[in-house]
């Protein structure tokens, strides 16, 4: 009998390896139908809906691909100043990350400084970003140190709520765990309550992740100095009317978007997903 248990338990795991590839098959299933169904609505309001001399409004997409993203010269123009968005927002979400996640922490371990800051941080995320704008321009200037803060302003706020919130929602049983062991603030705060709090602090990187995108898109509209970002273009683009162009420059940004979105979530399912609902 244990040697059917032993010889069994191979072919246990060969089964087990094998469930995940429908799985994935149905995961890729309802974004292709999602994209099916996006591409489906586009014809209509372009071939349908809009009369033919309005239909510079909304090229269908074929037009799009044949005007602007199969032409080399116009493509290589797009990705040169996505490239440049890119590093905006990567920048952006690197110091959003650190001073959230330390503003955070500081919150968690004196509630006067949660007192104090935690009312700033929430005027900061209500107040439009467009409204400070001449500010950020005053201060920084109107290059790539001022796109950088706005993607900072737009993303910090989510880091500093969820660290914040994972650590103040620790198990009260492991905190009288520690304490009976006599840990200092500090031994408590890296042994317990930062590895608690990280698949909060993974879903609050990845929605400043997509935050900081826009954030970099909405600097380059409005700091043209120095080299073009990919919302320069759209802003270019929009006041020539080429919307071929436009829409394939909207359609490569919200393509890196949704790259950075599924870079995070794969890192959320690195670092969280075997013991974590979260990550799953």
């Amino acid at each position: 009998m244990v040697g059917l248990a032993v010889s069994a338990a191979p072919a246990r795991t060969r089964t087990v390896r094998r469930v995940p590839v429908p799985r994935i098959l149905g995961r890729l299933l309802a974004p292709l139908v999602s994209a099916g169904l996006a591409l489906s609505a586009w014809y209509l309001v372009s071939l349908v809906l809009l009369a033919p001399d309005r239909r510079f409004l909304l090229p269908p997409p074929h037009a799009v691909f044949a005007e602007s993203l199969s032409d080399p010269a116009k493509l290589e123009v797009m990705l040169r100043a996505l490239a440049v968005t890119a590093r905006v927002a990567v920048t952006g979400l690197l110091f959003a990350a650190l001073i959230g996640v330390a503003i955070g922490v500081l919150m968690s371990q004196a509630k006067v400084v949660e007192r104090v800051v935690y009312p700033y941080a929430v005027v900061l995320q209500a107040v439009p970003v467009l409204a400070v704008v001449p500010l950020i321009g005053l201060w920084f200037g109107y290059g790539l140190t001022a796109r950088t803060m706005v993607c900072v302003l737009i993303a910090v706020h989510p880091i500093i709520a969820m660290t914040l919130f994972g650590i103040q929602s620790v198990d009260r049983n492991l905190r009288e765990l520690f304490a009976l062991g006599r840990a200092n603030r500090l031994r408590r705060l890296i042994s317990l309550e930062l590895p608690a709090a990280l698949p909060s602090i993974m879903a609050s990187l990845r929605t400043a992740a997509g935050l900081a995108v826009t954030g970099a898109v909405i600097g380059d509209m409005f700091f043209a100095k120095g080299q073009p970002g990919i919302g320069t273009l759209l802003d270019n683009y929009r006041s020539r009317l080429q919307s071929e162009d436009l829409l394939a420059a909207l359609l490569l940004a919200a393509l890196f978007g949704v790259a950075v979105f599924a870079i995070f979530t794969a890192a959320q399912r690195l670092t969280v997903g075997r013991w974590h609902a979260s990550g799953r």
